[in-house]
């Protein structure tokens, strides 16, 4: 069966309810219209569980006693039987498990601005789980450059989806070259297929641009993110709080065109998923 993998944690962590279980369904329609199987992950009581029922998708979107878990909080999420909402890293250890090569999501963790030693677990997941991740690049408000140096460094290959270069999430381009451009998905299967035909356990990582229409404009996303930036060292605001708090002042701050691109993405995202599960199916 071909199935496609979506995380949890832009259900649980990432949008208000109820516009969060709506685009949870959303998605898992996409990629059933592409004739795939979605698989939404996450842990229940403990559990790991690749497609988690309507029901307990509505529950992740309520957030209630639902946490989020990174790959060192398995262990602890396993042991005292919680509810846990997956990142990209722990949904890719959720996919692999299941038998799932392809994952759908939004934007990439990646290297934070100003820390040297501060960088999202997704990297090193990337590094040793062999899933194929389709997003949006890495999330605007991390320090790009030297989280596409970090890929290079750990082996992971960065096609781009009719792109030439590492789109920026909100944005369409980021001045960061691809491994290879593809421009189908048929393309991307046979590179994936080559990949693990030769024995290598690193994950690969397609970057899709957000929808045209969607994307914000360079100078608009620039100037939300640095303000985002400040206003959360202002507050102290730090740790896993970071990113969720970043992303909802910019939303805010772009009178919603943010959170436009961010859905608008996260379905183009699914769509491509699909066709390369299906791709990957048939050849």
């Amino acid at each position: 069966m071909t199935q496609v993998a979506l995380e949890s944690t832009v259900i649980a962590h990432g949008l208000p309810y109820p516009q969060n279980y709506r685009t949870a369904l959303r998605l898992e329609a996409i990629v059933r219209d592409q004739g795939a199987e979605p698989r939404t992950c996450g842990f229940v009581r403990g559990q790991p569980v690749a497609g988690l029922a309507p029901e307990q998708i509505k529950y992740f979107a309520r957030g209630q006693d639902v946490i989020k878990a990174s790959l060192r909080d398995l262990a602890i999420v396993h042991a005292r039987r919680l509810d846990a909402a997956t990142t990209v890293a722990t949904t890719m250890w959720v996919a692999h498990r299941a038998g799932i090569q392809v994952f759908a999501t939004g934007g990439l963790g990646g290297v934070h601005r100003g820390q040297d030693y501060d960088e999202s677990a997704d990297l090193t997941a990337l590094a040793t789980i062999p899933v194929l991740v389709v997003c949006a690049g890495a999330k605007a408000i991390l320090d790009l450059p030297r989280t596409r140096e970090r890929l290079e460094t750990l082996g992971v290959p960065v096609i781009g989806y009719g792109c030439d270069e590492m789109p920026a999430f909100y944005t369409r381009t980021s001045g960061l070259p691809v491994d290879a451009r593809c421009d189908t998905a048929e393309e991307v299967a046979a590179i994936w297929r080559a990949h693990r035909a030769l024995g290598l356990s690193t994950g690969m990582l397609v970057t899709a641009p957000p929808p045209e229409g969607a994307a914000l404009d360079e100078a608009v996303a620039r100037e939300a993110i640095d303000a985002a930036l400040n206003e959360a060292a202002a507050r102290g605001v730090r740790g896993k709080e970071l990113t969720p708090f970043l992303l909802a002042h910019i939303a805010q701050s772009t009178g919603e065109a943010a959170l436009r691109a961010n859905l608008a993405l996260l379905e183009n995202n699914a769509r491509i998923a699909a066709r390369i599960a299906r791709a990957l199916e048939e050849q």
